[in-house]
C-alpha cells in the first residue's frame, strides 16, 4: 500500500467516526474543513521553523510577520489556529468552538479565503468526543510540508474524499463531482496548454485541477493558464475554492447562478470545461427568454436547461480559436422536446459541433444516466488544425472502461489515450507533430468504434448525433467453426434443455397429483 493509499484510508476511518452523528452531506464538510486547516497549519510550521532558524536568506527575519509568508505563498496561521493549539485542546469539550474561532481567524488574514472556511463545529449536534478523536486522529499525518506538497499528497486526497463522499451520497448529492477518469479524457482531448480557461459548473474544481496537472506534464507553466468559473451553492463553492487553494491555483470562483447572474458575461474564453446538473427543469428559463446567450433563432426550452447549458458555452467561446467540452445526458443527442431538435439542427447547420463521444455506463457516483460528450468550437478553420467544416467525428465508446467495485466503472489510461488520440488524428493536420494534441492526420474510420460523418450525412439522420447511428457494428471475429457445426451444437443444446424442462414438468405433475391436485 503507498503512503497516499494509507493516508487515504487513515483519514476516511477519521470520517467514519462521524457518520452515526450525521449523514454524508453534512460530515463532508466536517472533515475536509479539519484537513484543510492542518495542511495549512503544516505548511505554516514549515516555514516557521525555517524563519526561526534565521539562516541564508531568512537572517533577520520575523516568524510572526505576515508578510513572510504571503511572499513564499504560505497561508499565515495564528497562535490560535495552529494544529498544535488545537491538538492539546482536542480533549476539551469546547473544541468545537476553538475550531470555528480558528477557522474566522485564518480568514482575517488570508483575504483569498474570506468566506471559504465553514464554521461548523460548535454545533451541538456535533458530538464533541468524537470531533476531539477526529483531530487526534488526523494530527497524525502530515499534509502539508514540502514534500507532501511535492507529490500533491494533499490534492490526491482531497480527489479520494469527494469521490467517496459521492458515492456515500449517492443520488441525493455529489452532483458536484466528476469521475476523474472523465475529466482526464476531456482534457486530454482538449489540449488546454494556454489562455483562459472556464467552467460555469465547476463544483469542487476537478476541472481546473486537471487543465493544471496537463500543462504540467506535458512540458508547459501552469502561469500559461488562468481560470475563471462561478458555482451556485455555497458550500460546493468552498470546496472548489479550498481544492484550489490546496494546490496554490489562483482561480476567479464567482458565487451564483449562472442563468441568473452570469458574473463572467463579457468574456470569452479558449477552453470551456463542464459537467453541469443533468435535465434541470427549475433553471429560471421563464426569466431568460431575451437574452445575449440565445444566439440562435429559437431560445432553449423553459422545461430542461441541457440546451440552455450549450448556448451557454457557444456564447462564451472565443470566436477563431474557442473550443469547448462538456458532459451531458443522452437524451440530448437525439431529442425533439420543445425546441431542442430545432436548436440541435442550427448548431449543426452553423457547423459549431466538432465531436460527439457516447461513455460508457456507471462513470458516475451520482446517477445511473447515460451521459456523452459534446465538443464544440466557434471555428473549424482555425489554422493551428486541417480545415474541417461540415464534418462531425463519431466516437462510440461505451464498451470502453474497467470496472473498479460492483457499482463503479472507470476509464483507464489506454481507454483515455485511444479515444483522445482519435480525435487528435482527426482533427489534426496531415503528418504532424505539435504542441496542441500529439501526432494528427492520420485518422482512418473503424467500424464500430469511430466515423467522420458529413454535415449532409447528419442531415439523413434528422440532425441526430447519436454515435452509434454513424460508427456502425464491428465485426465479429471468425472462430474458424463452421456454420452447420455451430447449429448442430446449438440444435442439441436446445434438445437437451427441452428434456431436462420437460423432466421437471412431470416431476411437478406427479407431487400435485400426492397431495390431490391434477391437470
Amino acid at each position: 500500500m503507498t503512503k497516499t493509499q494509507q493516508l487515504e484510508k487513515t483519514l476516511w476511518a477519521a470520517a467514519d467516526k462521524l457518520r452515526n452523528n450525521m449523514d454524508a452531506a453534512e460530515y463532508k464538510h466536517v472533515v475536509l474543513g479539519l484537513i484543510f486547516l492542518k495542511y495549512i497549519s503544516d505548511a505554516f510550521e514549515e516555514l516557521h521553523n525555517e524563519l526561526l532558524e534565521g539562516k541564508g536568506d531568512y537572517e533577520g527575519a520575523d516568524p510572526e510577520d505576515p508578510d513572510e509568508y504571503r511572499g513564499e505563498n504560505v497561508f499565515f496561521v495564528p497562535v490560535q489556529a495552529r494544529w498544535t493549539t488545537l491538538q492539546n485542546m482536542a480533549k476539551q469539550p469546547t473544541i468545537g468552538k476553538e475550531i470555528d474561532d480558528a477557522m474566522d481567524a485564518v480568514e482575517r488574514l488570508n483575504p483569498s479565503l474570506k468566506g471559504v472556511l465553514s464554521k461548523i463545529y460548535a454545533r451541538p449536534s456535533l458530538d464533541k468526543q468524537k470531533l476531539g478523536e477526529l483531530v487526534d486522529l488526523i494530527s497524525n499525518v502530515k499534509i502539508g510540508d514540502k514534500e507532501s506538497q511535492g507529490k500533491d499528497l494533499l490534492g490526491q486526497v482531497y480527489e479520494y474524499f469527494l469521490g467517496r463522499f459521492a458515492d456515500a451520497e449517492g443520488k441525493r448529492g455529489g452532483q458536484f463531482y466528476t469521475d476523474q477518469s472523465v475529466v482526464k479524457l476531456m482534457v486530454e482531448m482538449l489540449t488546454p496548454y494556454e489562455g483562459r480557461v472556464y467552467d460555469p459548473a465547476c463544483g469542487s474544481g476537478g476541472m481546473f485541477v486537471h487543465s493544471e496537472k496537463f500543462v504540467e506534464e506535458h512540458g508547459g507553466k501552469r502561469d500559461n493558464i488562468s481560470v475563471y468559473g462561478q458555482e451556485s451553492n455555497p458550500t460546493t463553492w468552498r470546496l472548489a475554492k479550498m481544492n484550489l487553494a490546496i494546490r496554490g491555483i489562483d482561480a476567479n470562483i464567482a458565487l451564483g447562478d449562472t442563468f441568473g447572474n452570469d458574473q463572467h458575461k463579457d468574456t470569452k474564453f479558449d477552453y470551456i470545461l463542464a459537467n453541469p446538473p443533468f435535465n434541470i427543469s427549475d433553471w429560471g428559463g421563464e426569466h431568460h427568454r431575451s437574452d445575449a446567450r440565445w444566439i440562435y433563432s429559437v431560445v432553449p426550452p423553459v422545461g430542461n436547461a441541457n440546451y440552455a447549458w450549450l448556448m451557454h458555452m457557444i456564447y462564451h467561446l472565443k470566436p477563431q480559436k474557442g473550443f469547448a467540452a462538456t458532459v451531458m445526458a443522452n437524451g440530448s443527442m437525439s431529442s425533439n422536446t420543445a425546441t431542442e431538435g430545432e436548436l440541435r439542427k442550427q448548431m449543426i447547420e452553423n457547423d459549431v459541433v466538432d465531436c460527439m463521444v457516447a461513455l460508457p455506463s456507471q462513470l458516475f457516483f451520482n446517477t445511473q444516466i447515460p451521459v456523452c460528450l459534446w465538443f464544440m468550437t466557434r471555428s473549424k478553420t482555425d489554422t493551428r488544425f486541417r480545415n474541417r467544416s461540415n464534418e462531425v467525428l463519431f466516437i462510440d465508446a461505451r464498451e470502453l472502461g474497467d470496472m473498479e467495485s460492483r457499482k463503479k466503472r472507470t476509464l483507464s489510461n489506454t481507454d483515455i489515450s485511444k479515444i483522445a488520440d482519435t480525435y487528435h488524428q482527426w482533427r489534426n493536420k496531415p503528418d504532424t507533430i505539435d504542441g496542441l494534441g500529439g501526432a494528427g492526420g492520420n485518422y482512418e474510420d473503424v467500424l464500430g468504434f469511430c466515423k467522420s460523418a458529413s454535415t449532409q450525412d447528419i442531415r439523413k439522420n434528422n440532425h441526430i448525433l447519436t454515435p452509434g447511428r454513424y460508427v456502425g457494428f464491428a465485426e465479429e471475429e471468425d472462430d474458424g467453426i463452421p456454420f452447420e457445426d455451430k447449429m448442430a451444437q446449438l440444435t442439441k443444446e436446445l434438445g437437451e434443455q427441452f428434456e431436462a424442462s420437460k423432466g421437471l414438468e412431470d416431476q411437478i405433475r406427479t407431487n400435485l397429483k400426492g397431495i390431490g391436485y391434477e391437470f
